[in-house]
């Protein structure tokens, strides 16, 4: 079987998630070369080779295809493609990373507080002062789609290098678009965010790129893969229920959410308890609950809807 390159972010909080995610699924990070290495090794799944990069280095390589696998922000990755749907495949959300891609005004404009607004203004600023309003960002791609969607004409993108959310304030531009996780560093710079202003709810994303070389043994690869992580994913919302005689039978009243293995059932959580009373004073009982660490089921639908989008693009 091939090897196939995974990305994670190579420092911070997101490295840290990151790794733990990985832990939780039975699959230990172990850094080459300490520290200081950029490369290394997911124990239990020697078929992955690991680089350690930059949020924006693991973007650019999902999108041109050096990279079959990528942790990083969505935000990141929408910004810098071309035809994103052609591009990348989000495999899973990953639930850290979260931060909120946002218009910001200052709160001085006390009547400005849609889109709509916005454009309304832009017209008179463009009347007082002969330009059009000027909004600082790093993110000039996301800006210009979502601009144009809300219909907004009056204004022209700077991009910013520095502290995008101090540019109103020291005259470099009119309002912003940034990324926020809990929004105090605008409030600190008195800026406010549009209510109908918020592009994008964004987090670390698990991604796979639909550029990269995807033979028959790089797709075993990732499905392995897949099939590890979603059988930790599928574990935690299931329950394991052992009864004092066979439960198989029983699978049925269960519906389609519900799992016989061996003689006991797998179903949902929430249905664990009053599943073992009933089944008990039935007479199946004594009736035990357990919870299962992994849950590997015959279909894996991530997998199964990837390999179609990898189809559809070869």
């Amino acid at each position: 079987m091939s090897t196939i390159t995974l990305a994670i972010p190579s420092k911070g909080r997101l490295k840290e998630q990151t790794e733990a995610f990985f832990a939780d699924c039975g699959l230990k990070l172990k850094q080459v070369g300490g520290e200081r290495g950029y490369s290394a090794v997911l124990q239990g799944a020697p078929e992955v080779q690991v680089l350690l990069l930059s949020a924006s280095e693991i973007a650019k390589g999902l999108l041109d295809g050096s990279l079959h696998l990528g942790i990083t922000g969505e935000d990141l990755l929408r910004e810098h493609a071309d035809d994103f749907d052609k591009q990348v495949w989000l495999l899973r959300a990953l639930g850290f990373g979260f931060a909120d891609m946002v218009t910001a005004v200052p709160q001085s404009w006390v009547d400005v507080d849609t889109i709509e607004d916005l454009e309304d203004v832009g017209h008179a600023f463009r009347a007082r002062h002969g330009r059009r309003m000027r909004v600082a960002t790093k993110y000039l791609r996301s800006s210009r789609r979502f601009f144009a969607e809300k219909g907004l004409t009056q204004y022209r993108l700077i991009d910013s290098a520095g502290a995008t959310e101090a540019a109103p304030a020291s005259g470099t531009a009119e309002l912003i678009v940034d990324i926020t996780t809990t929004g105090a560093t605008l409030k600190a710079n008195n800026l406010k965010i549009l209510n109908d202003g918020v592009m994008l709810k964004s987090q670390a994303q698990l991604s796979a790129s639909l550029s990269a070389d995807w033979d028959e043994s790089s797709l075993q690869a990732i499905k392995r893969l897949l099939d590890i992580l979603e059988a930790r994913r599928v574990a935690h919302s299931m329950s394991v229920l052992t009864g004092g005689k066979s439960l198989a039978g029983e699978i049925q009243r269960f519906g389609e959410s519900a799992e016989a293995v061996g003689d006991s059932l797998v179903i949902p959580k929430e249905l664990a308890n009053s599943a073992a009373i009933s089944l008990t004073e039935e007479g199946f009982g004594p009736v035990a609950i357990g919870n299962p660490e992994f849950l590997f089921l015959q279909n894996n639908a991530v997998y199964r809807e990837f390999s179609l989008a990898v189809s559809r693009t070869a």
